[in-house]
Formats: C-alpha cells, sequence, structure tokens
C-alpha cells in the first residue's frame, strides 16, 4: 500500500465517524478557527519561507500575492471557518418528502459525499476554506497543494488537526499531502476507491490535466477568462469602474475580467474613460483594428491567442462588436463558464443577454469580483464550478453533499 492509499484509507474511515458526528462537528470548527490564529506567527513564518524561495524562483507578482499571507488574511481565514459553522448543517436535511398511494413514505435527504481529494496551486488559504467546507458537510479530505505553498500549508494544517484531535474528532478528517511532485498528483486522479469526488483549483493547465486524466470523478472549477460587455445604452462611467475593479482589485483571481467587448455606436467615448482610468494600474491594453485606431498606437495588437488568454496579471484584451449578438458570439466562443457582465442601460438587452450566455454567473452592471463564496453569502468556497453537474458557481458546503432516498413502510411488498 502506498502512503497516498494508506491516506485514503485512513480518510474513509474517519469519513464514517464524520457522517454521525453532528454537533462536534460544529465545535471542532470554532476550534480550527482559534487554533488558526493561535497559530498566526507559525503560519506566518512558514509563509515568509515560501514567499522568499517563490522570489529566488522568479515568481510573478500577481502569483505572489496568491501566495502571500498576512495578519489580516490569517483572520481572514478564521472568519471564514466561523462562517461556515455558522451556517445550517446540511447533513440530514430533508430536501422533498413525499407520501406514496400505496403508503410509502420516501424522503430525500442530503449526506455527505465521503471523501474529497483537493489538488491546488499556490493559495494557501484554500487549505483553511476547503478542509472548513468539507468537514461542515461531513466530508474528510486529503488536500495537495502546490510545492510553492507547502510550508504555509502544513503550518494550516498542523494547527486544525490539532484543533479536531482536541475536540475528539479524528485528525485524519484534514490530510495534507507531503509530496508535491507530478506522480502524487498523478497517484491522486488514480485514487478510486479511496476518493469519491477530486476537485481541481488553479490554473487552466491544473485543470485540464485533471479533467483529461484523473479516473475519480472530478468537478472542474476555476478557469476564469470573463468579459466584461459594454453596451451601446450603458453609462460610460459605471463601465469604467466595473472594469477597472473588476480587472485591478486582485488580477490574480479567477473572477478578474481578462477580456472586454465594446459596442461600436460607444466605442468612441468608452474606451478613453475606460483607458484612462486602467492607466493608474498601468494595465496593458491588447486590442483589435478598431480599438487602435480610437486609443493609438500604445495599445499592443491582439492575437487570436489573446482572446482565450487567462492572463491572471495587468493586461487586459478589448475588442469593437457591431452588436450585442457579436458580443454574445464572442463569449460562447471563448468564455470558461466563469462569469460574464453586460453594462447596460436597457432592461430588454439585460434580460436578453442574461437568457443567452452560458456560464456560472452572469452579471448586469456589476463587477465579476462578487462571484466568490464569503459575497454570495457561503461563508467561503471550496472553488467555483464551471460545469454543469452536480453544482455551479461558487462551491459551499451544500454543493458537498450528495443525497440518499429513506423510504418507510408498514410491510408493503411488491
Amino acid at each position: 500500500m502506498t502512503a497516498l492509499q494508506e491516506m485514503g484509507r485512513r480518510a474513509k474511515a474517519a469519513a464514517r465517524e464524520l457522517a454521525a458526528a453532528g454537533e462536534l462537528r460544529q465545535k471542532a470548527l470554532f476550534a480550527m478557527a482559534g487554533a488558526v490564529e493561535d497559530s498566526k506567527q507559525e503560519i506566518l513564518s512558514a509563509n515568509r519561507l515560501d514567499l522568499d524561495q517563490a522570489e529566488r524562483d522568479g515568481m510573478s507578482a500577481p502569483l505572489m500575492d496568491r501566495l502571500a499571507l498576512s495578519p489580516d488574511r490569517v483572520r481572514g481565514m478564521a472568519d471564514g471557518i466561523r462562517s461556515v459553522a455558522a451556517q445550517a448543517d446540511p447533513v440530514g436535511q430533508v430536501v422533498s418528502g413525499f407520501l406514496r398511494p400505496n403508503g410509502l413514505k420516501i424522503e430525500k435527504v442530503r449526506v455527505p459525499i465521503g471523501v474529497i481529494g483537493m489538488i491546488y496551486e499556490a493559495r494557501p488559504n484554500v487549505t483553511a476554506d476547503a478542509a472548513a467546507l468539507c468537514l461542515k458537510a461531513g466530508n474528510a479530505v486529503i488536500l495537495r497543494g502546490g510545492k510553492e505553498a507547502l510550508r504555509s500549508n502544513e503550518a494550516i494544517a498542523g494547527a486544525m488537526r490539532g484543533a479536531l484531535e482536541a475536540c475528539g474528532l479524528n485528525p485524519d478528517c484534514v490530510q495534507l499531502v507531503g509530496d508535491t511532485s507530478r506522480a502524487s498528483a498523478v497517484e491522486m486522479m488514480r485514487l478510486t476507491g479511496y476518493l469519491d469526488v477530486l476537485i481541481p483549483r488553479g490554473g487552466q493547465g491544473l485543470i485540464r490535466s485533471v479533467v483529461e486524466n484523473s479516473r475519480v470523478p472530478v468537478i472542474q472549477t476555476g478557469a476564469g477568462n470573463c468579459h466584461v460587455y459594454v453596451d451601446n445604452s450603458a453609462d460610460v462611467g459605471m463601465a469604467a469602474e466595473i472594469i477597472f475593479n473588476a480587472k485591478t482589485s486582485r488580477p490574480s483571481v479567477c473572477n478578474a475580467i481578462e477580456t472586454i467587448l465594446v459596442h461600436r455606436e460607444i466605442a468612441q467615448r468608452a474606451l478613453p474613460a475606460i483607458q484612462k482610468r486602467l492607466d493608474e494600474k498601468h494595465v496593458e491594453l491588447r486590442g483589435c483594428e478598431r480599438t487602435r485606431a480610437i486609443l493609438g498606437d500604445g495599445v499592443v495588437p491582439a492575437t487570436e491567442d489573446d482572446w482565450a488568454a487567462e492572463y491572471l496579471d495587468y493586461i487586459l484584451a478589448v475588442r469593437v462588436v457591431d452588436s450585442m449578438d457579436e458580443a454574445i458570439r464572442h463569449i460562447a466562443r471563448y468564455s470558461t463558464g466563469h462569469s460574464e457582465v453586460i453594462v447596460t442601460d436597457s432592461y430588454e438587452n439585460a434580460r436578453r443577454f442574461t437568457a443567452a450566455v452560458d456560464a456560472a454567473a452572469v452579471y448586469v452592471n456589476a463587477s465579476t469580483r462578487f462571484t466568490d463564496g464569503g459575497e454570495f453569502g457561503l461563508g467561503a468556497e471550496i472553488g467555483i464550478s464551471t460545469q454543469k453537474l452536480h453544482a455551479r458557481g461558487p462551491m459551499g458546503a451544500f454543493e458537498l453533499t450528495s443525497y440518499k432516498f429513506i423510504v418507510t413502510g408498514s410491510g408493503q411488498i411488491r
């Protein structure tokens, strides 16, 4: 038995205990939040070592931002765990119930999925969020983060495991894979019999690799080629503010935008205002010929690859379109199904856009940066699902459950 198989065996045993833990799970979540806060210095010291190594390795500034922890971010992790703890327990919730003519009482009841595997990149906060959400839903979790965040993840997971044990819960509810080699990721993808589902969270390359190679069922998350379409009826000032926020508030995250589409009738007014705002953060624009005709040669000529790119950086693709229908066709071709926006003063156009655009979240006159578990009131999220089966959008504790039918009779036979 390999080390990962042994982790899987222990996780399955822990998951059986968790399913019936009830209030103890709640107590453990609050203890985990306290343990993360109490271990703040150890976590920050470990993160400093990770950041120093990442800097030596030449990691880009936006990815360094993903990796970096601060006292406020550690506090945010703890608050996220408490927020999850304060929510209603999904386990045992009766989704529906009915009585058949033969007297059978049938109830559809939420139950834990079992053992969840997570493969993710340099985001230490995912360690805390994933552990809390899985525990809330009665699941054990095996976490495999990226090598860039290994020390940070070990400090966070160690604090949470200690809290679990102190509460009388099996610490193997939360396990961290110490081997960050490609081989360990491949083995997790083949851990059938131990993992019930595998969730990748990271860049397009990681997600594609897991989706294409996993033998374990996968929930696809994350990759965000998100668009803002500026309609011909849009308020230009509003459009500029939404685009500025959606691109620059944190460009390294999946709910940041990568492309803007501007209706030709408003482009002469809108594009200079948008560029002026983006210049404050030195955003590089890569535009079509019509965009460059309006904004000048300072705009880099866009290539086909730019329309599909998830930059995760201060770079933005810009295209002038003839109609909303052309914008919808562009989004249909290049979108990853994450979050899409229309800025418009037309109710009819807003309704048509939201009906036609196929994405986990479609916005009217608001930033894509709200596609987030906390902002949606879920406390935290294990990822943003961009697929349609099982779960879609920010995945909280309820999305980490399955269901079973409980059938009560009085001797009925068929």
